[in-house]
């Protein structure tokens, strides 16, 4: 049932039966076909350290879960709260673009161009299924050990809408791959994919920073002797916990929903454990999107920041955004 309904939507706009609104300003969309957890975020990072030395950017999203309503702009007011975690992470990173949420991208794009300085580039967040704005360039995103070939619709798999969605979209990025992927695996994962000639399958994977930062910084070689409580609120912490056991690390995990705000319980909850380990040497380790939600609520937190980092072709992918940006300025 669900299938039907989204195929139908997606149906009415293929053929205009719906309106997709043209804009001309310059977007790229960045989205999936399933929900959450395949790194769109740190893929609208890379985007923006990509561009914005060249270009004015602008990054839209509707702001998931924020208790705010209607188009909003970031300035050093707002909080975690009013903007959405992703956006206002995106905020606190990188302070010179332009950080705005509105659940309407059409009103959002409009209010965006009628600024009296507007942006040069959109990048628009999870937008993939907001077919009421044409985007025109689409990359979706779909994860190593979940790729959407393999998924099934909601309720009982994950997916928003079918596979046949990612047709729209001209790059296709499998994200949290490992690093060693080699080129014949990535070759297998190609033909899963089944890409359409005028699509460009990209591989990334995760890189973590090294220095840990909070109050104070560390160096992640220092958490040996420590011990950890994790907390997390996203969707797919894996990778992460994963990651931290590679390294050796000893830590409880404290698991919450995907952008979970935390109330007093858990902060309580949270403490507590952390009180509770006997060494002397203990910090409360968290992710960057947990941290915009949590600082100034927890002694001694910590987070480690993360990026994309394209294990083949990144030059050429690059050059696909760099080219797309150039040859649709004209059009601005």
């Amino acid at each position: 049932m669900y299938g039907l309904i989204t195929s139908l939507r997606n149906y009415l706009y293929d053929v205009s039966f719906l309106k997709s609104t043209h804009f001309k300003t310059p977007t790229i969309v960045v989205g999936n076909l399933s929900v959450g957890g395949t790194g769109k975020t740190p893929q609208i990072e890379y985007l923006i350290d990509l561009l914005k030395d060249d270009h004015k950017i602008a990054v839209l999203s509707r702001g998931y879960k924020r208790k705010s309503k209607g188009f909003l702009i970031a300035d050093d007011k707002v909080t975690a709260e009013m903007m959405g975690d992703e956006s206002f992470q995106i905020h606190l990173k990188y302070p010179e673009i332009i950080v705005c949420v509105d659940a309407d991208r059409t009103n959002g794009i409009k209010q965006l161009e009628q600024m009296e300085n507007p942006p040069e580039i959109i990048l628009l967040d999870d937008a993939f299924q907001h077919r009421k704005v044409w985007g025109a360039f689409n990359m979706v995103l779909t994860t190593y050990d979940h790729l959407y070939v393999n998924d099934m619709m909601l309720p009982t798999g994950n997916l928003r809408e079918k596979v046949s969605g990612a047709n729209r979209a001209q790059a296709i990025i499998v994200t949290k791959c490992p690093v060693d992927l080699s080129e014949n695996e990535q070759a297998e994962i190609i033909k899963k994919l089944q890409p359409k000639e005028y699509q460009q399958v990209f591989f990334t994977t995760i890189t973590y920073d090294t220095q840990l930062k909070g109050k104070s910084t560390l160096d992640l070689s220092e958490l040996s002797d420590f011990e950890i409580i994790l907390v997390t609120g996203i969707a797919n912490p894996k990778p992460f916990t994963e990651y931290l056991n590679s390294k050796m690390l000893n830590f409880k995990h404290l698991k919450y929903s995907d952008h979970h705000y935390f109330n007093l319980n858990d902060i309580a909850e949270i403490n507590l454990a952390y009180d509770s380990l006997p060494s002397r040497n203990k910090i409360i380790l968290t992710t960057e999107k947990d941290y915009v939600r949590i600082f100034g609520k927890l002694k001694n937190l910590h987070y480690i920041s993360i990026k994309t980092t394209f294990i083949t072709h990144k030059n050429e992918f690059d050059n696909l955004i760099k080219n797309y940006v150039e040859q649709s300025s004209g059009n601005s």
